[in-house]
């Protein structure tokens, strides 16, 4: 068999299998020096970081990926990884303000063979991306992404945040400040968690 379900449809090839098992491994590497992602869930980085990413991959046409605040890669990486078997001429790009954090990035697409663009920005700063897609993991509230979203998404577009059990009250919260679409898709990953998928955000 020349592929493997990664999560319920979503197989890949074995040779993007391996990436994504070389990008656990160089984590557990530079973690303890630059701490990209929480000590306590290394040990569990493959479904607490690779196949939680993997989920949010869009089984649709996209040009451009923007990933905010990529820190050790999740998403970004992960969808890099996946978008060069199936997205091949996709735009990958990971916004990153961290320096270091940002070199880890650099370094592990590097020696991934992944095709990426790092920017090294604050996301209120950055020229807007005129992203397809827009994902964040772990960066904001949902007002805050929104925010992003409407900076750097593209009309027609659709941002893609991760959100644990509390996302209800931050949709609540966002509401009075912008209007949009939203679908909640259960995780694959955690019982508690869903996958926002956002539309047509507007400030009001």
């Amino acid at each position: 068999m020349n592929s493997v379900d990664l999560i319920p449809g979503l197989a890949v090839s074995r040779e993007t299998e391996a990436k994504l098992r070389a990008l656990e491994q160089m984590l557990a590497k530079w973690n303890p020096a630059i701490n990209l992602v929480a000590k306590s869930t290394v040990a569990s980085a493959w479904s607490r970081h690779i196949l939680d990413s993997a989920q949010l991959f869009m089984n649709r046409p996209f040009s451009t990926w923007a990933d905010l605040g990529s820190g050790g890669g999740f998403p970004g990486l992960v969808i890099a990884a996946i978008a060069a078997e199936k997205q091949p001429a996709a735009t990958i790009i990971l916004v990153e303000v961290d320096q270091r954090k940002a070199a880890f990035l650099r370094e592990a697409a590097r020696q991934l063979g992944l095709s990426v663009t790092v920017k090294v920005e604050r996301i209120e700063a950055l020229e807007p991306l005129d992203a397809d897609v827009l994902s964040a993991r772990a960066l904001a509230p949902f007002k805050d992404l929104c925010a992003f979203a409407d900076r750097h998404l593209v009309s027609g577009g659709v941002a893609v945040f991760p959100k644990g059990a509390g996302w209800r009250a931050e949709v609540e919260a966002a509401q009075g400040a912008w209007s949009f679409v939203l679908d909640a898709v259960p995780s694959q990953t955690d019982a508690a968690s869903v996958v926002l998928l956002v539309k047509e955000i507007k400030h009001v």
